[in-house]
């Protein structure tokens, strides 16, 4: 079964025809840079179609090209092969079965990331106000899932 994904605009889109691989984070300062995160999550797959637009790209070393979408800034790939793309888990329509199975760079993990499952949540008051707050939010991102009808009229 074919997996699809894209930006948060909806200009770039992909199909991945062929199998996905292995799921990582790599927290090399170059991934958490390209992220605008702590790691760089991706996973490896063959045969991606662009079904629409198609990645603007960086050179982000002279063995690694990143994909990401010119319109909305959304990191779509990590490019080191031209048989194999890394794309962004984040990016695909549902994210779900791309379950990380390894951490590389891990010598620049930052200090506190095993902590962080550890943080309080909000109360349920600070839920509760939270939302009704984002009740009101109209989102403008597309929607997780092909579609011809976008952007909205």
């Amino acid at each position: 079964m074919a997996m699809s994904g894209g930006c948060q605009c909806g200009a770039v889109r992909f199909r991945v025809d062929g199998p996905v691989g292995r799921a990582s984070i790599c927290h090399c300062r170059m991934c958490q840079k390209a992220t605008g995160g702590l790691f760089g999550p991706y996973v490896s797959a063959q045969g991606v179609v662009w079904t629409r637009g198609a990645p603007k790209r960086f050179e982000s070393s002279n063995l690694v090209r990143r994909g990401f979408c010119g319109d909305c800034g959304t990191n779509l790939t990590f490019e080191y092969s031209t048989e194999v793309t890394e794309l962004a888990i984040g990016a695909f329509d549902d994210p779900t079965p791309l379950q990380p199975v390894i951490q590389m760079e891990v010598g620049a993990r930052l200090p506190w990331f095993e902590d962080l499952a550890g943080l309080p949540t909000r109360s349920p008051k600070e839920q509760a106000d939270y939302a009704q707050w984002s009740g009101k939010v109209v989102s403008r991102q597309h929607p997780d899932r092909d579609t011809d009808a976008w952007p909205p009229r």
